[in-house]
């Protein structure tokens, strides 16, 4: 099949409207979470799977097909991603029952991978005065396509039930199956070799032991067997899996790549940052949905609601390009800190004034601006920190230490909700105190994220790697590879 030439634009909004799927399909069904037990006859502790199903195989899926996409190609592997995911979407609007969508929804988990293979394919196909903005762009995506799925899922599930919400994404999932081959060349950047499938399996068992608990804790109960039993069980694996990974001469993460001070300090950096971001959708969820009469409610509807913060998923797209010039002016480890400063400083604001819809709303606007010029700066410094070898790979070990710093903030408000509670006419809500303490604990991992994004080794304003991204030199070794494919070229 030949491949049609398009302009640089054409390909960062192909890719980026891939990354803004896989958001809308994770959030999507989040506002179906109370209707789904009576639509599939299940409890709602299991109806709650739904999304877990889709946290857990995004998590696994990330970093194993990031991995592949440098071994065997970044294209073909997004079409896997995208195809399963498809599939997925297909089989949860056509199963219409409870196991069917468990696995429509983990198979759609795949779309995961998409943002950061999309950002490698970006680092081998965009000129170098295009890279930065559509990485910025990449990035944002995760929060453009969480503020805009919880309105959009309200109009399909009203208009045409919530069979829809699957249709749709299979639809768009199908077009993109069809543009991307007709549109992106395959990278010639590939590195191939053994795939380490011991660790990957190692590596997907500590996941799932991790993220079960603390996705189910709050309902299994934190001192439980179950979260107790999963938790030693991810811990002895992980034990196993960090010395095959340093033994290995191909391994499923390198992990030597991955301790670098600017890759490591940027990966913990990411999570305060992951966990930040996500709390804003929640703190947010509660001040203009709970009634009234809890001190700071606003009773509103939930599509109202959804539509009130679509303007904190599109400060997220405005702030792209904005983000992309404070990258190549300042550099990836200021324009991180100023994300984290920003965010702390509104998060400490919104302690004090969530009287009313506007300032909410401000307050979250703020966060979200804040959250895309991190988001920003942190592919930027893992990429040009990590070799061409292992691009893919090591934008989706970023990618999963964000999506850890989300099912953290999850578990953590969650937590704190339903430990300071307030009954309204027989029903139980976050008190006014569990808002003022989430938006505290939000200025605190901002303050973290600043923290030990201030230790990244410091880099000159405007100091560029071949390919524009802000940071130092790549190893020796990547540089003569790349020398003598151009001569040969």
């Amino acid at each position: 099949m030949s491949v049609l030439r398009v302009p640089s634009w054409a390909t960062m909004g192909i890719l980026t409207f891939c990354g803004m799927v896989v958001s809308l399909q994770q959030t999507l069904v989040i506002p179906l979470l109370p209707d789904l037990p009576e639509i599939l006859d299940v409890s709602a502790d299991d109806a709650s799977w739904l999304v877990t199903a889709t946290l857990l195989t995004g998590a696994v899926a990330t970093p194993i097909v990031s991995r592949m996409a440098d071994m065997y190609g970044k294209r073909r592997m997004l079409l896997v991603a995208l195809g399963v995911m498809t599939v997925g979407s297909l089989i949860a609007a056509l199963g219409g029952n409870f196991p069917a969508m468990i696995v429509g929804r983990a198979m759609q988990g795949f779309g995961a991978s998409l943002i950061p293979v999309g950002m490698s394919i970006m680092r081998d196909q965009l000129p170098r005065e295009k890279l930065a903005g559509g990485i910025a762009l990449m990035s944002a995506t995760l929060g453009i396509g969480a503020a805009l799925g919880l309105p959009l899922s309200g109009v399909l599930y009203s208009a045409f039930g919530w069979t829809s919400l699957f249709w749709f994404t299979a639809l768009v999932g199908a077009i993109f199956l069809i543009a991307i081959p007709l549109t992106l060349d395959e990278s010639t950047q590939r590195f191939p070799g053994r795939f380490d499938v011991v660790g990957a399996l190692l590596l997907t068992v500590v996941l799932v032991g991790l993220l079960v608990p603390l996705s189910k804790g709050a309902s299994w109960g934190w001192t439980s067997g179950e979260v107790i039993g999963l938790t030693t069980l991810s811990l002895v694996c992980l034990a196993i899996w960090v010395p095959l990974q340093l033994r290995m001469r191909e391994p499923m993460v390198n992990l030597r790549t991955a301790f670098r001070r600017p890759v490591l300090f940027t990966n913990i950096s990411s999570y305060f940052v992951g966990f930040a971001m996500f709390l804003n959708s929640l703190v947010t969820t509660q001040e203009l949905q709970v009634p009234t009469e809890t001190g700071y409610g606003m009773a509103l509807p939930v599509a109202v609601a959804g539509l009130v913060m679509v303007p904190g998923g599109l400060m997220m797209l405005v702030f792209s390009p904005i983000s992309a010039r404070m990258l190549n002016r300042w550099g990836g480890k200021t324009v991180l800190l100023t994300g984290g400063v920003v965010m702390g400083l509104t998060y400490l604001w919104r302690m004090f004034n969530n009287d009313a819809i506007w300032e909410i709303m401000l307050g979250n606007m703020v966060v979200s601006v804040g959250s895309a010029i991190a988001f920003a700066a942190m592919p930027a410094l893992v990429m040009a920190s990590s070799p061409r070898s292992e691009t893919a790979s090591a934008n989706g070990v970023n990618a999963l230490v964000r999506s850890m710093g989300t099912s953290s903030g999850s578990a953590v408000t969650a937590l704190v909700f339903a430990s300071l509670t307030v009954t309204v006419n027989g029903a139980v809500f976050p008190s006014a105190q569990a808002i003022f303490t989430a938006n505290s604990l939000g200025m605190a991992v901002c303050v973290a994220g600043v923290l030990f994004g201030a230790i990244i080794p410091a880099r000159r304003p405007g100091e560029m790697d071949d390919d524009g991204i802000v940071a130092g030199p790549a190893p020796a070794r990547e540089v003569v590879k790349e020398v003598q494919e151009k001569v040969e070229s």
